[in-house]
């Protein structure tokens, strides 16, 4: 299955390059929201919320109520989850608040799990380097992405895995890292970070993993 996009950065859409360079910007969200509305799930990230620099909250309301999304970026509680849950986002997405400095956060990974439905809990895994990244992938700890599934499959309903090093440079997927994660889970696993065809797309599909995608299609490579 492939799910599209949608990032947000001071009030707009935007495209990064792993996570740092812009590289594209849309303001017409009535296009893109018109263009997505025949997909099942779509991922709708804030970015400043996830970087720490502000939030755009009253744009992910507005798009939760038109759109089947699942929702991240700077999600730190079950309680901040609920909200995004009663604006409309079938799922929300967990980064950052499953993992401490010296490792993985299985108490608030368990809080999260307890007060919201499993079903509805995504945790992100986050890879730069081999090793998972946290606060806007801006700071790694040494926890590789088999140690964090691992560790969080009892708590959440789906992993979703980026791979910072390759994200929004339209390079592809290293598809070996989905053949090899898709055995330790029988979550839904969701990966990210390159996809640039509809090959690429159905290859993901083949061994039982998602792909989302975001610069190719913002860029009209992958048409949709």
């Amino acid at each position: 299955m492939l799910i599209p996009s949608i990032d947000l950065m001071g009030g707009r859409i935007v495209q990064l390059e792993r996570g740092e360079d812009l590289r594209l910007a849309f303001d017409d969200f009535e296009y893109w929201i018109g263009r997505f509305a025949c997909f099942p799930l779509v991922q709708l990230i804030d970015l400043d919320a996830a970087k720490g620099v502000g939030e755009n909250r009253a744009l992910i309301e507005q798009i939760a109520k038109r759109l089947p999304v699942q929702v991240g970026g700077g999600v730190r509680s079950a309680d901040h989850a609920r909200v995004l849950l009663e604006a409309g986002a079938r799922r929300v997405i967990f980064g950052s608040a499953l993992f401490r400095d010296n490792g993985i956060n299985l108490e608030t990974a368990a809080a999260i799990s307890a007060q919201i439905n499993p079903e509805r809990f995504v945790a992100a895994i986050d890879t730069k380097a081999g090793r998972i990244a946290v606060r806007g992938w801006r700071e790694q700890i040494d926890v590789t992405p088999e140690q964090a599934m691992h560790a969080l499959d009892p708590y959440c309903g789906a992993f979703l895995y980026t791979h910072i090093d390759s994200e929004g440079t339209m390079k592809g997927f290293p598809i070996e890292i989905a053949h090899a994660l898709r055995p330790l889970t029988s979550r839904q696993l969701i990966v990210a970070g390159g996809i640039r065809t509809q090959e690429e797309v159905d290859a993901l599909d083949a061994i039982g993993v998602d792909a989302v995608v975001g610069m190719a299609v913002y860029s009209g490579i992958l048409a949709i």
